[in-house]
């Protein structure tokens, strides 16, 4: 993705907490000669090398995946918070524009079956579960006969990240005052991920 220079993001930390956090991406490879996009959970997974994986999984129904092995690389897209900003809240005339946090990692994806993706599987679903379930429930409690069935309409892949684009979009470009009054509108409004932003910004000010 095109990048300004004081907008990149190179602190892998803070990049893989995004993907951590934001973890509904957008897979992208191409079909036909046509960009084909699908909206999927996606695990980032670091080895003991610090190489990075991600695993994920799609319906079999769904084409993309009988491209994968034919393609060098497929995008991986994660869009953290993002919020509008007015340009009322400069001390000189400008134009509106859009403060964001986001990470492009692209890789080659290869199929995952048997019982590496079951553990994929088992995964993904105990760190959603444990986030958002009152009473989380466990992998084994899916009724074998339901597994099964459903086992057989996914298609596991690994996606091994060969490289990295990040942005944090911040307002990095804005005179301190400029900067200050983006940071203290952001925080009164309601809409998008205002708040959160502010939050980002306070980390870059002036």
């Amino acid at each position: 993705m095109y990048i300004p220079n004081h907008f990149k993001e190179e602190d892998k930390a803070e990049i893989e907490k995004l993907i951590r956090e934001f973890g509904f991406a957008t897979l992208v490879s191409v079909k036909d000669n046509l960009p084909w996009a699908t909206h999927i959970p996606l695990e980032l997974v670091v080895d003991e090398t610090g190489n990075w994986f991600l695993h994920g999984h799609i319906s079999r129904a769904n084409p993309q995946w009988k491209n994968f092995e034919a393609m060098n690389d497929v995008l991986a897209i994660f869009m953290g918070p993002h919020s509008y900003v007015s340009p009322s809240w400069y001390n000189h005339k400008n134009v509106p524009t859009w403060n964001y946090k986001a990470v492009h990692l692209y890789g080659k994806a290869t199929i995952v079956d048997g019982e590496k993706l079951e553990v994929m599987l088992r995964h993904l679903m105990k760190r959603y579960e444990e986030a958002h379930a009152e009473k989380p429930q466990d992998y084994e409690e899916i009724p074998a006969n339901m597994l099964e069935k459903d086992l057989r309409g996914v298609v596991g892949f690994e996606i091994k990240v060969e490289r990295i684009e990040a942005a944090s979009k911040l307002s990095q470009n804005r005179d301190a005052e400029s900067h200050r009054s983006v940071i203290d509108n952001l925080k009164k409004m309601d809409a998008y991920d205002a708040k959160r932003i502010a939050e980002e910004m306070e980390k870059t000010k002036k």
